[in-house]
């Protein structure tokens, strides 16, 4: 599957993002899906995911409350919504997908996914 990130862009502390990510070559359907991102100088770190069904998100302490995962089938589209962004979301921005992820878990790691797009910067002025 083929994976295109797109929504990020500059916005003021306290403002708000959607990014999505569109999906080509398969069905999302049978797919865990996840957004991860990576800041200047640091490793790429979870974010959150979302089951096939859309009913399990699990989400990294750092934007709990504040970000919300969701997916449409339909369209073939992964989003995330970002609400009361602060400078330390300051990253790129990627989506990912695998359909080998046997139960969903409150954190995943980079290597849980096989599938990832080219991802999206996301800037957040103070």
């Amino acid at each position: 599957v083929q994976l295109q990130a797109s929504g990020g862009g500059l916005v003021q502390a306290g403002g708000s993002l959607r990014l999505s990510c569109a999906a080509s070559g398969r069905t999302l359907s049978s797919y865990v899906m996840g957004w991860f991102r990576q800041a200047p100088g640091k490793e790429r770190e979870f974010v959150a995911a979302i089951s096939w069904s859309g009913l399990i998100t699990y989400y990294a302490d750092s934007v709990k409350g504040r970000f919300t995962i969701s997916r449409d089938n339909t369209k073939n589209t992964l989003y995330l919504q970002m609400n009361s962004l602060k400078p330390e979301d300051t990253a790129v921005y990627y989506c990912a997908a695998d359909r080998n992820i046997g139960h969903m878990k409150p954190s995943f790691v980079s290597q849980d996914f096989s599938s990832w797009g080219r991802g999206t910067l996301v800037t957040v002025s103070s």
